[in-house]
């Protein structure tokens, strides 16, 4: 079995997998000085775009492509070779088709998408910087009061998103910004679910605990994240449902994660976005379940998906994920991206790293956090 993985950075998330499967990897990469080129078989350095790595993957007669990208831009191109080379030369791509790219990639198109689907979104409008001159118009035109969030259309990881109480930061937004897509502030809790689809079959993962919604605007990465979700009245299986309506419907394959928000106040789900590449919670899914989603993938790729299976395999950790900045704690057990010797996973580049622990208990796992960090992050 020979799969291509397009992009080495997060390679060494599967490398482990892929090596106990003893599968044949190829890696193409635009960067040489990227990191994880030692792990697979082979790699190529490649341009920039899709034609090389479709061009590698026809040559080598691979038999399935895992795209690995963490970040938007290359989706597209990635979901229109996808289409090409399974059409053409039946190799299957581990990831969603230029339909469900294009839904997740626009927030004003997945707005739409998620109120055709009967889901709950925020109030919201489309403004342009000309179309109001006062608050009290701004306040018409919009449909609701401030509190309020200014995005634009496209964009990841909180860029260009402005939470806000004030008409003078309406004012600074549209400064830099000719529209916006408004919303109503929803005050609750961010929730995160990630999905693994293939064929139709869709396995809805663990709801994750970002944090409470706040005007100051803290990005959920710099915040303690724990899982499974635990609210006293919404159960977890209703996070699952509304996961897999979303992906049955935006008939996305490979992984997706969406973004919720649960107001306590209504007990109502808000669905917020959609995201067609790996997931920024994926450790705290792993930790939960003990199904590493990116393995997922793999396995979809070497014919071994079954969804009934695997919701009889997934377990039920407690988690929590700490943003540490640069880790000193006791060194993980080999393999350092598994579960399988050690109780915790330590990701991120320096400066920036997290600490994903899991343990059979929520106070097992706070006890494991104070071993390695000397903090008590219990509440």
């Amino acid at each position: 079995m020979k799969v291509l993985f397009i992009g080495s950075r997060l390679y060494d998330d599967v490398a482990y997998h892929v090596d106990e499967l003893g599968v044949e990897s190829i890696i193409t990469e635009s960067n040489e000085e990227a990191p994880n080129l030692d792990l697979p078989t082979k790699y190529y350095i490649v341009p920039r775009g899709m034609d090389k790595p479709m061009e590698i993957a026809i040559e080598e007669e691979v038999d399935a492509i895992v795209p690995l990208l963490g970040i938007d831009p290359p989706l597209m191109s990635v979901a229109i070779m996808k289409e090409e080379i399974e059409k053409e030369h039946n190799i299957p791509v581990i990831s969603s088709n230029v339909n469900a790219v294009s839904i997740a990639s626009d927030k004003i198109k997945t707005k739409e998408f998620f109120k055709s689907i009967n889901l709950n979104v925020p109030p919201a409008n489309v403004l342009n910087g000309n179309d109001f001159d006062t608050e009290e118009e701004f306040i018409e035109k919009l449909g609701f009061a401030f509190p309020i969030v200014l995005k634009q259309g496209e964009g990841q990881g909180g860029k260009d998103i402005c939470i806000t109480n004030e008409f003078s930061d309406v004012l600074d937004y549209f400064e830099n910004f000719e529209t916006a897509l408004i919303e109503k502030f929803i005050e609750g809790s961010e929730v995160s679910i990630e999905v693994i689809g293939w064929n139709g079959e869709y396995l809805p993962l663990v709801p994750v605990y970002k944090g409470e919604t706040n005007l100051e605007g803290i990005h959920p990465i710099k915040r303690l994240r724990y899982g499974p979700c635990d609210f006293e009245i919404m159960d977890n299986e209703e996070f699952r449902k509304i996961a897999k309506h979303i992906a049955t419907n935006l008939k996305s394959e490979g992984t997706i994660d969406m973004d919720l928000i649960y107001s306590k106040e209504e007990n109502k789900v808000y669905a917020i976005e959609i995201n067609t590449r790996p997931s920024g919670t994926r450790y705290l899914s792993f930790a939960c379940t003990d199904l590493n989603p990116l393995n997922l993938l793999v396995d979809i790729a070497v014919g071994k998906f079954d969804v009934k299976e695997l919701e009889k395999e997934m377990k039920g950790y407690y988690t929590l994920e700490i943003p540490i900045g640069d880790y000193e704690g006791p060194a993980p057990q080999e393999p350092v991206k598994e579960y399988i010797n050690g109780n915790f996973i330590v990701h991120g580049p320096k400066g920036y790293q997290r600490v994903t622990i899991r343990g059979n208990t929520r106070e097992e796992t706070f006890e494991i956090a104070k071993e390695l960090t000397g903090n008590d992050y219990s509440f």
